[in-house]
C-alpha cells in the first residue's frame, strides 16, 4: 500500500501543480483589483513616500523570481546531496519564487495604496502555503528522499 502511494505521489506533475498555484495567486490577484475599483479603501493617508517602498518590493520581487528560475534549471541530475538544493536564493528559502510574487503583488498595493491587494497578497501566500506548497515538498521528497529532507531541516521558510 504504501508504494502505491509513493508512486501516486511520483506521478503528479510538480509542474502542474505550480501552474494551479501561480494561476490562484493570479485570480485572487484580480479579485483583488476589483474590489479596489469598486470599494476603493486606502491604507495610507499619504502615500507618495511609500511608492518608493512599493518600486523596492516590486523589483526585488521581481529578481528574486528571475533569480531562482536561473538556480533551479542548473539543478544536477546526478548525486544529489542536501547541498544540491542550497544553491541561490534557495540556500535561504524553499520557495523564492513564491516570495517573489508575494513581494511584487505587496509593492503594488503599496504604489496602488490598495488594502485589498495587501490583505489578498496575504490571503493567496497562505492558500498557496497550504494547498500547493505541502504536495510539491511531497512530491520533491518522494523524488529525492533523504537529500532533500535534509534541506527542508537546513531551511525552515
Amino acid at each position: 500500500m504504501e508504494s502505491n502511494n509513493k508512486d501516486s505521489i511520483q506521478k503528479q506533475n510538480i509542474h502542474k501543480i505550480l501552474a494551479h498555484s501561480h494561476a490562484t495567486q493570479l485570480v485572487l490577484f484580480l479579485f483583488a483589483v476589483f474590489l479596489d475599483i469598486v470599494f476603493s479603501i486606502k491604507i495610507f493617508t499619504d502615500s507618495t513616500l511609500l511608492t518608493g517602498a512599493g518600486v523596492v518590493f516590486l523589483i526585488f520581487g521581481s529578481a528574486l523570481i528571475f533569480w531562482a528560475q536561473y538556480t533551479s534549471h542548473h539543478l544536477p541530475d546526478e548525486n544529489i546531496t542536501k547541498e544540491s538544493f542550497s544553491h541561490g536564493p534557495y540556500h535561504y528559502v524553499r520557495n523564492p519564487t513564491n516570495l517573489g510574487i508575494f513581494l511584487m503583488v505587496v509593492g503594488f498595493g503599496i504604489i496602488a495604496n490598495s488594502f485589498f491587494v495587501i490583505f489578498f497578497a496575504l490571503i493567496s501566500s497562505l492558500v498557496v502555503k497550504f494547498a500547493f506548497l505541502e504536495k510539491e515538498e511531497k512530491i520533491l521528497t518522494a523524488k529525492y528522499g533523504e537529500p532533500y529532507l535534509e534541506y527542508i531541516k537546513s531551511v525552515k521558510l
